[in-house]
């Protein structure tokens, strides 16, 4: 049986953990076994008999506060992943939490707002076992998170921590309006950003009033990252397969955002090995599912029409257009917003070769 994850609360409102606990019991897909505290020092006792994956902490309270709750911990247990909840809407608070080495700082009222990201920012956490990657959003990369962002014409400030290196995005209404990194601002930073492959990503309040730097659509940047990256990567370099893997990632979603598609899911099909792949989606699970039921239903229908093989499966709903293609062993689904024009079926077989090359 599969060993449960626990986490840890840490708030000395004994409501508020109450319900914090039973939201996130119910929520949860991993279904971690979620333990409470009012105290710090109440917590510690826990941590030191406890195997505890995650700790949730608040900032304000009696005796030990929560910062120098997370100053002890990375001190004696560097491994436990650490989140900060607090109604302390106070950008100092946030800035010594991620120097201290938190790996997510959330405000209380915007957790209730936006409960669904929250969660997957904790099973984010409590699944990742390697260093590689950026916490926030379960397995995505960075690359993944600047194009739904700006599919979904989201307007927000993503602020991307590595270690002691600070970046923020500025994203307005679905296009990159600035940027900011390492000293740079602009595409500059922009393209220095594009280099991180580990890190830490949180969604701040948008900042409409914010000037321009950055005048070339998102897929152009992305096209040119990956065209530098080509020149600049030599084959003998020791990350030479992660530098590759980076850029086919940079490729795959500078065509989905020239193209205009909202996502692309590649599945096995049925009697075949191999794991989903995504991107411009986190709704994995339940359209590889969709994807593999209607490819199996479809193929059982050709075969007793005698109509031969699957060119392409449509479908519409309120939300969006969707156009299931199978290519060999995989089957394919390209999901479109509801007013996307042209040959749909011709730009999704691009992007399903795309995908391959």
């Amino acid at each position: 049986m599969e060993k449960r994850h626990k986490i840890l609360l840490l708030d000395d409102d004994n409501d508020w953990l109450a319900l914090c606990r039973e939201m996130l019991t119910a929520a949860l897909p991993s279904k971690p076994e979620i333990i409470t505290a009012s105290t710090a020092r109440r917590a510690l006792a826990l941590l030191e008999t406890e195997s505890i994956r995650l700790l949730v902490c608040d900032l304000k309270m009696p005796r030990i506060d929560g910062l120098q709750m997370i100053s002890i911990v990375r001190r004696r247990f560097p491994e436990l992943r650490t989140v900060v909840l607090s109604g302390m809407e106070d950008e100092e608070f946030r800035s010594r939490s991620y120097a201290l080495g938190v790996d997510l700082f959330w405000l209380k009222s915007e957790m209730q707002r936006n409960s669904k990201l929250f969660n997957e920012c904790l099973e984010s956490l409590l699944g990742r076992d390697t260093q590689s990657g950026f916490r926030g959003i379960q397995s995505k990369s960075l690359m993944d998170i600047i194009q739904m962002e700006c599919l979904s014409r989201s307007s927000t400030v993503l602020r991307i921590t590595r270690g002691p290196l600070v970046a923020k995005l500025w994203i307005q209404d679905g296009d990159l309006i600035d940027a900011e990194t390492e000293g740079a601002q602009g595409e500059v930073a922009f393209q220095r950003l594009l280099a991180w492959r580990m890190g830490t990503f949180e969604n701040l309040p948008a900042e409409p009033n914010r000037p321009r730097t950055i005048t070339k659509p998102v897929n152009a940047l992305l096209l040119e990252s990956a065209q530098s990256m080509d020149e600049n990567t030599a084959p003998t370099e020791p990350e030479v397969i992660e530098a590759q893997s980076h850029r086919k990632t940079i490729w795959k979603l500078s065509q989905l955002t020239r193209e205009g598609a909202e996502f692309v899911i590649s599945v096995p099909t049925a009697g075949t090995k191999g794991e989903p792949e995504a991107i411009g989606t986190q709704s994995i699970a339940s359209l590889t599912h969709w994807t593999q039921r209607a490819n199996d239903i479809a193929l059982r229908l050709g075969e007793r029409l005698g109509a031969g093989p699957l060119l392409h499966l449509t479908g519409q709903n309120l939300e969006r257009q969707v156009l299931l293609l199978a290519r060999g062993d995989r089957a394919f689904l390209v999901g479109w917003p509801t007013d996307a024009t042209g040959n749909l079926p011709e730009k999704s077989r691009k992007l399903v070769e795309t995908w391959g090359s």
